[in-house]
């Protein structure tokens, strides 16, 4: 039987100690910095400020329990993925995307070395990073993906070609593939449980159970009591819709995974995989997923996208119809398969601004800041975002602080019924655009695909 919801798989596989739910606000209180959001965003913005101003007074407001969105649900992608990165690119230039990219690539080095540094055990193995092709027109976006790649400074990137693609996995009609060393897989709660464990060692102060109502400038207003602090941070990524006038800053957009049962040692002998690479694809309604320290594969991918609304999921629990999908995808890449027990589902949502421009932002005027948007790819980001906050917060000018994303601002999304009918009718139109591809084989992105990513923003 298949566990559906639940909050998250890493839930139900994390094996330390369970930690006492943590006292909500209750009454008035002050603090320098009060940030919203008990995430990766949030966690590792305390973090960064208590580093670097031990004296600093800073407070962590979260609606549930810390790790209860993205931060618990997402695929495990420790990778250098940004959203934005070419659009940044054509406003403020190659040089300045290309910085923004290079701390990319540092990022992932920095969560590793600073989770090893705090004793955080996530389980993290750096693999790198595979994303495949399967079709011709797959194959034609992959090679251009690459390129570009190497065009912002990868020249570790090695591009694979049938063969060597499933000498590294086994994947059933893979036509090639590119790998990055930048990327590595983790165990997603146990490192945000860690870091929510760390920032208590320094002296933050954490109230789960407390669901902010309303930002203001320097207040942070809850039921139980308001926080005043010279700076207020929104750090609420796909729950952000929820806040008192942020219906329309960011999608709050439906991702869903499964999990298998542990393989057994014949299974990976027939799969490979040995690297452990997480592993993605080059379709319009892309998949990722990741080899389990417990020799599980977890893989995601869009199931129902959007609800009415912005309406979040009900604890994590998916849709039926989205499990068999998922499961459908899971046996299309990996036949020798089929049958493979399903043990868990689950379902989060993410932060998607209507330009998919992942930013950072802080009103000196105001002491409001927020960071987020990061369209899926927020395990690393959401640290370079912290640091970010944390320069711009103490008033220093870095090399964090110039980078092209920092105060982008965007326009809001549509309102409703308008959001909803877009944004189905766009993923319908990409998933349409995989099923094209995949029967005609033509070597060239299907022309429905390329005109719903100029309506999405994507393109």
């Amino acid at each position: 039987m298949t566990i559906n919801g639940g909050i998250s798989f890493w839930y139900a596989t994390d094996t330390t100690a369970p930690q006492p739910p943590r006292a909500p606000l209750t009454t008035d209180a002050t603090a320098d910095v009060v940030i919203v959001g008990g995430g990766y965003t949030g966690l590792w913005t305390a973090y960064y400020l208590k580093r670097a101003a031990p004296d600093l007074r800073v407070t962590v407001l979260e609606q549930k329990f810390c790790g209860y969105g993205a931060s618990g649900r997402n695929g495990g992608w420790l990778y250098n993925g940004i959203a934005g990165r070419d659009r940044y690119a054509a406003l403020h230039g190659h040089q300045a995307a290309l910085r923004l990219q290079h701390a990319m690539n540092d990022t992932v080095t920095e969560v590793i070395d600073t989770a090893a540094k705090e004793g955080i055990d996530a389980d993290v193995h750096r693999g790198g990073v595979l994303e495949v092709a399967r079709t011709p027109a797959q194959l034609t976006r992959l090679k251009a993906f690459h390129a570009a790649e190497l065009g912002f400074g990868e020249s570790d990137r090695v591009l694979y070609d049938a063969t060597d693609t499933r000498a590294h996995i086994d994947i059933a009609d893979a036509v090639g593939s590119s790998w990055t060393p930048h990327g590595a897989r983790i165990h997603p709660l146990k490192l945000v449980r860690g870091l929510a464990a760390t920032c208590e060692r320094l002296g933050v102060v954490i109230h789960e159970s407390t669901p902010v109502t309303e930002l203001a400038p320097r207040r942070a207003v809850t039921p139980y009591g308001t926080v005043r602090a010279p700076y207020v941070l929104r750090c609420t990524e796909g729950f952000t819709a929820a806040l008192k006038g942020q219906k329309r800053t960011w999608l709050p957009m439906n991702s869903s995974m499964i999990a298998t049962a542990p393989l057994p040692q014949s299974a990976w002998d027939s799969l490979g995989w040995s690297d452990r690479a997480v592993l993605g694809d080059m379709a319009h309604a892309y998949m990722y997923a990741q080899r389990t320290a417990d020799d599980r594969i977890a893989i995601g991918g869009r199931g129902i996208p959007y609800r009415f609304g912005s309406r979040t999921d009900n604890d994590g629990r998916t849709q039926p119809a989205t499990i068999a999908s998922l499961s459908s995808l899971l046996f299309s890449f990996f036949p020798q398969l089929t049958g493979t027990e399903i043990t868990h589902a689950w379902s989060g949502v993410l932060g998607v601004p209507r330009d998919w421009c992942a930013t950072v932002t802080l009103d000196a005027t105001t002491g409001l800041g927020w960071a987020g948007g990061y369209v899926g790819s927020g395990v690393a980001t959401a640290n370079l975002a912290a640091r970010t906050l944390r320069d711009l917060i103490l008033g220093e000018n870095t090399d964090l602080t110039a980078l092209p994303w920092v105060h982008h601002r965007v326009r809001r999304w549509e309102p409703e019924p308008f959001r909803w009918l877009g944004v189905h009718a766009l993923y319908a139109a990409y998933r349409e655009a995989d099923r094209h591809e995949s029967t005609t084989h033509r070597p060239t992105t299907t022309p429905l695909a390329r005109l719903a990513d100029r309506i999405s923003g994507r393109g």
